[in-house]
């Protein structure tokens, strides 16, 4: 049986002993809050579902995801955007105690961001604090007595694979309207071999092979080294750009590379509307296609992990299709 002192003017001292468990004890202003909680928990404790609420009432969101911050971010190659994603969460939901989050917060939360951003930008944010829940819960011994308020809620809907092909007439006017020779290996690269941002920004010279036309790249996206042939136009470009023998091949940093891309395209230069850098990925997977290269060969190149990820990132031309028809 609980145990429910007053102490004081308006304060319930509330203490639980039961044999297999560690005494809960906690302090209400109310008397009927006191018997409340008391009668939860010892039913809890009755049914075997019993889950201490010690430690998650104790911490506040924000602590567990600066700790996140500090000791996980820094071993992902997503650490900065999952930084900006932090600061995020922090907004959010930071102030609240882990034992106090719940579904509902959370799915406000969706409904609100969904007027600012896109759904697959909230689809991140939500993985992101799933991830942190769960690290706490699984690494840093934070019991949720609700289990994971994110596995509760509906996630919005992927927003439709854009389906937006590069033509070789803006290919040329954006290396032609930009004064930088790093952007023009960069772009060429893109579209020539179908690595990612990312992996073109980690790219050192000691990783490229010009003689074997080979591009191995140790840290992927997917967690799976692999190399990656280079046509003869990469090679062309990597040469003419200045082949060296150590070092990192661009000085760019991966979001540096979209920002110069998205510059390159404005009215006064190339003059190109809708096109993102990664969209020469998807151009790029889709000339693979086009070649005559199989589902394998492809995925073998670009790094992509399942048929879907190829489904949505390959467009391939009506036209093109319609000459293999006769």
């Amino acid at each position: 049986m609980p145990t429910i002192r007053k102490k004081g003017e308006g304060q319930y001292h509330v203490q639980i002993r039961k044999r297999g468990y560690p005494t809960q004890t906690k302090t209400f202003t109310k008397e009927a809050d006191a018997r409340r909680w008391a009668t939860i928990i010892e039913s809890e404790m009755e049914r075997g579902v019993f889950v201490s609420r010690t430690e998650a009432e104790a911490t506040l969101v924000k602590d567990v995801l600066e700790r996140f911050a500090t000791e996980v971010l820094p071993t992902k190659r997503s650490e900065q955007s999952d930084k900006s994603r932090i600061k995020t969460l922090a907004e959010a939901f930071g102030d609240y105690r882990l034992a106090s989050l719940n579904s509902t917060q959370v799915a406000r939360f969706r409904d609100q961001r969904l007027k600012v951003v896109g759904p697959q930008s909230v689809i991140h944010e939500i993985n992101l604090l799933n991830r942190v829940l769960k690290t706490a819960t699984m690494d840093w011994g934070i019991a949720l007595p609700g289990g994971l308020p994110t596995a509760q809620v509906r996630k919005p809907i992927k927003p439709r694979g854009r389906d937006r092909r590069v033509t070789e007439e803006e290919i040329t006017k954006i290396l032609e309207s930009t004064g930088s020779d790093e952007l023009r290996t960069i772009v060429t690269l893109a579209v020539e071999t179908g690595m990612r941002r990312s992996e073109l920004a980690s790219l050192t010279w000691d990783e490229v092979d010009l003689k074997k036309q080979t591009a191995h790249l140790p840290k992927t996206k997917t967690d799976v080294p692999r190399t990656v042939p280079l046509s003869t136009t990469a090679v062309k470009s990597l040469k003419n750009f200045g082949a060296k023998i150590e070092g990192r091949v661009f000085i760019l940093q991966a979001e540096s590379m979209s920002q110069a891309f998205e510059r390159a395209c404005k009215p006064h230069r190339a003059n190109i509307s809708g096109l993102r850098f990664h969209d020469l990925r998807h151009e790029a997977t889709s000339r693979l296609f086009e070649k005559g290269l199989n589902v394998m060969e492809v995925a073998a190149i670009t790094g992509h992990k399942t048929l879907d990820m190829l489904k949505r990132y390959t467009h391939l031309r009506a036209e093109d299709l319609a000459k293999k028809m006769g």
